[in-house]
């Protein structure tokens, strides 16, 4: 209920009550943050006990204040950052973006630290929030709709000022006002909901209000444009676009039909009859054709109308559109009447064959300057493709000074016309468009004169259909004319019509380059014999300049309306199409209000009737159903309409709290859909609660709220969300729902976004089963399935919705914690920009594991299909002691036990090795842990094959591991899996083999492993032996493997199934085996040799099979948890763990003489789990203990003074620096188990590679010299091969009296040759024989045969012969056919034409192409004089 969720008071659970802080500092000694080189390892994966984690920046801290709303920016990969959270008590409510500024409102006295009032601004570009104004509204704001294109922000609330519960900022003036509506009053008198109709040209506002319209004119246009022939392919936009006069165009079309009666394309731009003999257009059978327009002269231009034939079973089916002269290809925006769906094309655009819908209208993305377009007729049905209907349409409506341009519409009766006072005359201007120009009129007048006895210039445009325009003044540049300093201001009025006042604004015409001025926005009437727009243009009151010898120059070019939105209203002797009018109606919870449309109505004197549109129906309706305004004044809590949605059928959907108790939807709870002028109840009554939200995601209609079923109960797992389909009309569950209630719902691609205030995701209707999701989740529509929403968050949120272009949602609520990145257990790392990390979250979901003798992947499913994501998960299950404590044997000397780690809660992943398949050769990651998860029908557990490039998981065939996998080692096609749990049918326990390759345990042969009296078996370390590659070394906590006595550690030959013991052996635990070289073998833990020495760490020698404690044992403070070997290095040796008591950790370093501890300022909470040594990408200062080039990577759960709590932590020799932090589904911190990689040995040494833009420019010079030398060997060539011949034969009186040494050479090697000539014969570099062997050597064969008799190419007076063969023109036949002598051709610029042989050129000049074969120069002749001669190529289109 909307008034409830008003009064809504939070309520935390003890943990969350006091600000959670994962704050982290890098220490000062560090000049910069390390930048670990993960691609240097391979692939590399991070595991752990965690739900959610984070990268440290250094200097970072970020904290949460559950009593505060906090707003976080999710990126394209779902990752989650906070952005800034509001005063204490403030809340977030809505949101929308325009540009890079997403605007965000509630209720709150301040937001980043910016005091704003309910409503502020974000630039995602700078990172700082804005006030908006001083004088915003005054009250709770629930809903803001950012109008890109007018760039205005409305607001919707409960409030007073500047305006009645709704107001809107106005983005270019700075300044808030009023909606230009009043009459929302009665019942809470607030909105909650703003959104548009499926068409985006209008607004509806619901919420808990009445509407009340009282006396006025009647609406227009709420169908297709009445002076147009009605087709379903229209909308009432397109319809109302007036077509552009194409009678003086040149329309060629081609290959035609040889019918007389079908090849005149031009009887296809205003059919005067019906498709037929005369009336359309046919292409020659079996071929594609193509239609050129060509208007000459600059045009705006918003879409074509294109109607099919369908004489003899023929017809188009398929084309695309090109604009001219830019000669692209457009994206086409249309409406499809046979689903009722907005579509999109591009190179093959759909054209109907269905003889009901005569015309179907295509829209560019936008307002387009053309002066023409290329149709192609790509496909077709029957014998070819044919139309007939072709019109380009405008941007809305147009009139122009000069009268010639104003030709007659199609279905208009008549054309624009001019009034005009004074003497005018016509001048060229050029366009924006290169060779093109535009007629206008200008005309002089005194300095001095006053404005009503100056020249005045009126324009009166055919407009089709009343609609919102933005009508434009179009000036051109002064610069073209030379006339800047007559140039003026002139004073133009707009007389829209409709009652309204005139528009009167002060236009400078002093503008240097073309400009469009905005003269008038809003309603315009229609053009009828009652009435016509008019705009006039005069001399300004004040005009600005002082004139040029005494005059002004004003200058009258064209008008411009553009069509912003067809649903207006106008007076009511217009035409409608509706008949609702009468006084003092009322509605409820509902208001249409197309976008653009202005009232002088007011809140106290309510809406006129002129306002009232058809879909207001939906507000009378719903006041009838509810029993009228006095039910719902009475009610204590009143109704409310929380949320519409408009889908593209046209059906309006209407949630919130309400019960309808009359009407045709009498009955109808909480959710009801306006269709065929009518409400009608959903199935089973509706929802038996609340609804506050609603999306539309094609056929469906996604449904939040407060509700645990439908009115009439019949599916239980409608909890929280609902999906309703359109075409069925039947709910379905997204899996069990949520635990409690929905408030905001967004899409992104193919994800429903879910904020509400629950705390899980619910499997199935009933069932205890569920995944944590503490306010926020992810639904795949594509897949129906829960997914990773990325991010990781605990809290109850109030908004989600759609951002900007760099951050493209935005979600806000009361957060108690928040991490970038979700994931259960698992997460991929690769260098990332600028260095940083890459992580990429684990993408499927993870459940705590089942607790079962004898778990089997052929076990039923406890779900249907595999879910492959969440937010969180059950600690149903405690996680064993990833170190056994151990009792003292009478073996071991009395050694201290191995601590017990921190609590690591399932589901968590704690082992990890990646593994190449032999047959597909796609290397995956094999993990292992204590969870479990669904893959297809199956249930498995503890250890998955996961694909990170696809995001799936596999489970190992047959019977799955009982207990927890503490380690893995893949050797092959062989997995070893070591923890402590059991598979049925394997002997043993914590340690299998499984065969990859055949996907079967390996259950024969292999004895098992024995724990000592009374004590289970505890494999924590599986490695391959660096000495044998038959040997794997297993380590933990046992007594011996099978018959052999191998306490603690033990060898297995892998190619006999045998187990062996190291040398003499040692006693106690290990919790970490590393190597040093091919030689030895690190063992750590709680460690005593075979004669008793205690070690702790201990070393084992291939070579001689010895064993020898690493230092004196007593040196270290206690057992071992983790130890790592710098590189191989035998004397840089690091190990942590516990003291003997556990009262506190240590780090300690061996350097071949002794321990030192290096481990200061760690705390006494401290675990470490993990310690491995990671190459650099940058470098630290180096020291004694580490390298420059690498660093220390200590995980577990650190905690330290300088800087608290992280998960990961990177040390240097000298400092600890923060590196990643992750927290548990609770929100307390988690643990990092482990960090694996592929390439099992890396170098650390760094390679330095040169900057990019030093490599581009040696590859540039390095390419500059390879030209400059093929040059070269072309120059000493000819000046070798033609030396003899040419000095000795040339002859000057023997050059033609018409060489062609004047033209220009058109390739370089021509240059090259010239310039060898020159040298050899101390000519001219393009003399007499220049260019002569150059068309000899690109004419070929021919052309020299044709020398025989005459050297020249250029052989007639005017080079009429010119002819140049194999040019790129030819290669992709773009040239003249063997049967075409010419085509026709425009000039795109003015061409000075004075070398010899060269034709002058004017912009737009109409030419006949009779030779394009050469790539730069074309042989062309005018068509008014004859003359011919070369064009450059570039100039021609």
């Amino acid at each position: 209920m909307a008034s409830k969720s008003r009064r809504r008071s939070r309520r935390h659970s003890p943990l969350t009550t006091a600000a959670l802080v994962l704050a982290v500092c890098a220490h000062g000694a560090l000049a910069s943050s390390p930048l670990v080189d993960f691609d240097r390892m391979g692939k590399v994966g991070l595991a752990g006990a965690f739900a959610g984690l984070d990268v440290v920046s250094n200097n970072n801290s970020v904290t949460f204040d559950p009593s505060t709303a906090s707003l976080l920016a999710r990126s394209s990969d779902g990752s989650l950052s906070k952005v800034a959270s509001t005063d204490a008590g403030g809340s977030i409510l809505a949101g929308c973006a325009i540009g890079d500024a997403f605007y965000v409102a509630g209720n709150f006295s301040s937001i980043g630290g910016t005091s704003a009032s309910n409503v502020a601004s974000y630039s995602t570009s700078s990172g700082s929030f804005s006030a908006l104004g001083s004088n915003g509204p005054n009250g709770v704001v629930h809903a803001l709709y950012c109008d890109a294109s007018r760039k205005q922000v409305w607001a919707g609330g409960q409030f007073s000022s500047p305006g009645a519960s709704v107001a809107v900022w106005d983005i270019a003036s700075s300044s808030w006002s009023a909606a230009p509506f009043g009459g929302l009053t009665g019942a809470a008198a607030e909105v909650l909901s703003i959104t548009t109709n499926s068409s985006q040209s209008s607004l509806f506002f619901s919420g808990s209000f009445i509407a009340s319209f009282g006396n006025g004119s009647i609406p227009l246009n709420s169908t297709n444009n009445p002076n147009v022939p009605f087709s379903s392919g229209a909308t009432p936009f397109s319809s109302s676009l007036v077509p552009v006069p194409l009678g003086n165009a040149s329309v060629t079309a081609g290959p035609a039909s040889s019918d007389g009666q079908f090849n005149n394309v031009q009887n296809i731009l205003c059919p005067a009859g019906p498709d037929g003999p005369g009336n359309t257009w046919l292409a020659a059978d079996g071929n594609k054709a193509v239609i050129t327009v060509r208007k000459f002269a600059f045009l705006t231009a918003r879409g074509i109308r294109i109607g099919n034939t369908f004489l003899d079973g023929r017809g188009t089916t398929g084309f695309s559109v090109a604009t001219i002269p830019d000669n692209a290809v457009q994206q086409l925006t249309y409406f499809d009447p046979t689903d009722n769906q907005n579509k999109t094309c591009t190179d093959n655009c759909p054209l109907l064959t269905d003889s009901s819908v005569p015309y179907q209208d295509f829209l560019f993305d936008s307002d387009k300057d053309i002066t023409g377009f290329q149709l192609t007729l790509s496909e077709w049905q029957g014998a070819g493709p044919g139309l007939h209907l072709l019109q380009l349409l405008s941007s809305g409506a147009f009139a122009s000074a000069v009268d010639s341009q104003n030709g007659q519409s199609c279905f208009a009766p008549g054309p624009s016309t001019t009034e005009r006072n004074g003497n005018w005359k016509e001048k060229d201007a050029d366009t924006s468009i290169p060779g093109t120009i535009q007629a206008v009129l200008v005309s002089t007048v005194d300095v001095g004169t006053p404005a009503a006895q100056a020249p005045s210039f009126t324009w009166m445009p055919y407009v089709s259909a009343s609609g919102q325009y933005d009508i434009n003044l179009l000036v051109p540049g002064c610069t073209n004319f030379q006339d800047c300093a007559l140039r003026t201001s002139v004073k133009v009025t707009v007389f829209p019509g409709g009652g309204q006042q005139p528009w009167v604004t002060t236009v400078p015409q002093t503008n240097t380059e073309d400009n469009v001025t905005l003269i008038y926005r809003g309603p315009v009437v229609p053009t009828s014999p009652a009435f016509q727009t008019t705009i006039t243009m005069t001399l300004a009151d004040d005009p600005v300049g002082t004139g040029q010898n005494g005059q002004y120059e004003i200058v009258a070019d064209r008008v411009q309306l553009i069509l912003t939105s067809p649903n207006v209203t106008s007076s009511a002797n217009a035409s409608s199409s509706s008949s609702s009018s009468g006084s003092g109606k009322n509605g409820f919870g509902f208001l249409e209000w197309p976008l653009g449309a202005t009232s002088t109505s007011s809140a106290s004197n309510g809406l006129q009737t002129s306002a009232i549109t058809p879909l207001d129906s939906v507000g009378f309706d719903l006041l009838t159903a509810l029993g009228g305004a006095a039910s719902v004044a009475s009610t204590a809590f009143a109704p409310a309409i929380s949320a519409v949605a408009h889908h593209p059928s046209g059906a309006v959907f209407l949630g919130g709290q309400f019960s309808l108790s009359s009407g045709s939807a009498s009955g109808a709870s909480n959710i009801v859909v306006f269709k065929n002028g009518a409400l009608s109840a959903l199935p089973n009554g509706g929802l038996n609660g609340a609804v506050t939200s609603l999306v539309v995601d094609g056929d469906t209609v996604f449904v939040g709220g407060s509700f645990s079923d439908t009115a009439k109960a019949s599916n239980s797992a409608l909890r929280g969300i609902a999906a309703y389909s359109v075409s069925q009309n039947a709910w379905s569950a997204l899996e069990g729902g949520v635990d409690g209630a929905v408030n905001s719902l967004d899409t992104s691609g193919s994800q429903v976004l879910v904020a509400g205030n629950f705390s899980k995701i619910l499997t199935s209707s009933g069932s205890t089963e569920s995944q944590n999701a503490a306010g926020f989740a992810a639904w795949d529509a594509s897949s129906n399935t829960w997914v990773n929403n990325g991010g990781f968050i605990i809290g109850s949120m109030t908004f989600v919705g759609n951002g900007t272009s760099s951050t493209p949602q935005f979600v806000a609520g009361s957060v108690s914690t928040s991490v970038r990145f979700g994931a259960t257990g698992f997460v991929m790392l690769q260098n990332g920009p600028n260095g940083q990390p890459q992580v990429t979250p684990l993408g499927v979901q993870f459940d705590s594991p089942i607790v079962s003798a004898n778990a089997s992947t052929t076990a039923k499913a406890r779900r249907s299909h595999h879910r492959r994501a969440g937010a969180g998960w059950i600690p149903s299950l405690n996680v064993l002691n990833v170190f056994k404590r151990q009792a003292p044997s009478t073996t071991t000397n009395n050694l201290s036990p191995l601590p017990s780690p921190a609590p690591a809660p399932a589901p968590a992943v704690l082992a990890g090795a990646f593994w190449t398949n032999s047959t597909s050769l796609k290397e995956v990651v094999i993990i292992g842990g204590n969870f479990s998860y669904a893959a297809g029908r199956v249930q498995a557990q503890n250890v998955a094959v996961y694909d990170d490039s696809s995001k799936t998981i596999t489970p190992l065939r047959g019977n799955q591991p009982n207990g927890t996998v503490r380690s893995l080692l893949v050797k092959g096609d062989t997995l070893y899996v070591g923890g402590e749990f059991t598979v049925a049918g394997i002997e043993g326990s914590g340690f299998a083999v499984y065969d990859l390759a055949n996907q079967r345990w390996e259950s024969a042969g292999l004895p098992p492993l024995q724990g000592g009296s009374g004590e289970s078996v505890t494999v924590r370390s599986i490695t391959a032996s660096p000495a044998n590659n038959d040997d794997v070394i297993v380590a933990g906590s046992f007594a011996q493997a099978g018959s052999t006595a191998c306490r603690a550690i033990c060898s297995l030959d892998t190619s006999k199934s045998q187990w062996n013991a190291l040398g003499n052996g040692i006693q106690g635990d290990v919790a970490a085996v590393v190597y040093a070289g091919s030689n030895e073998l690190v063992a750590a833990g709680s460690i005593a040799l075979a004669d008793n020495t205690h070690a702790n760490v201990a070393s084992y020698s291939f070579s001689n099979s010895t064993w020898s404690s690493v230092g004196n044992g007593g040196d270290l403070p206690g057992p071992v948890t983790a130890a790592e070997v710098n590189d191989g290095n035998m004397n840089s040796v690091f190990v942590a763990g516990r003291s003997s008591d556990g009262s506190s950790p240590f780090l300690y370093f061996w350097d071949g003489k002794s321990w030192q501890s290096v481990g200061q300022g760690l705390e006494g909470s401290t675990d470490v789990a993990q310690l491995v040594m990671v190459p650099l990408q940058n470098t630290h200062d180096g020291n004694s203990i580490i390298e420059a080039d690498r660093v220390l990577m200590v995980s577990g759960s650190i905690s330290d003074s300088s800087f608290g709590n992280a998960s990961s932590v990177l040390f240097d020799g000298q400092n600890f620096v923060p590196y990643i932090v992750s927290t548990s589904e609770s929100g307390s911190p988690g643990t990092v188990a482990a960090l694996f990689h592929s390439i099992a040995n890396f170098s650390f040494t760094q390679r330095h590679f040169l900057a990019t833009g030093v490599v581009i420019l040696i590859s540039i010079a390095i390419a500059a010299g390879i030209v400059f030398l093929l040059a070269l060997i072309e120059i000493l060539w000819t000046l070798f091969a033609r030396r003899d011949d040419k000095v000795n034969n040339y002859d000057a009186v023997d050059m033609d009296a018409d060489d062609d040494s004047t033209h220009r050479p058109s390739s370089l090697l021509e240059h090259i040759n010239a310039a060898t000539r020159s040298t050899i014969l101390g000519s001219s570099p393009f003399g007499p024989n220049a260019e002569k062997e150059a068309g000899l050597a690109a004419a070929g064969a021919g052309a020299v045969a044709a020398t025989a008799s005459h050297d020249d190419p250029f052989s007639g007076p005017d080079a009429s012969n010119y002819l140049r063969a194999e040019t790129p023109s030819d290669a992709l036949g773009g040239g003249l056919g063997p049967e075409e002598q010419s085509r026709p051709a425009y000039a795109r610029y003015s061409f000075d034409g004075h070398g010899e042989g060269e034709l002058a050129l004017k912009a737009g000049q109409e030419l006949e192409i009779l030779d394009d074969r050469d790539d730069a120069w074309w042989y062309a002749r005018d068509v008014r004089t004859g003359h011919e001669g070369v064009v450059p190529a570039s100039y021609v289109y």
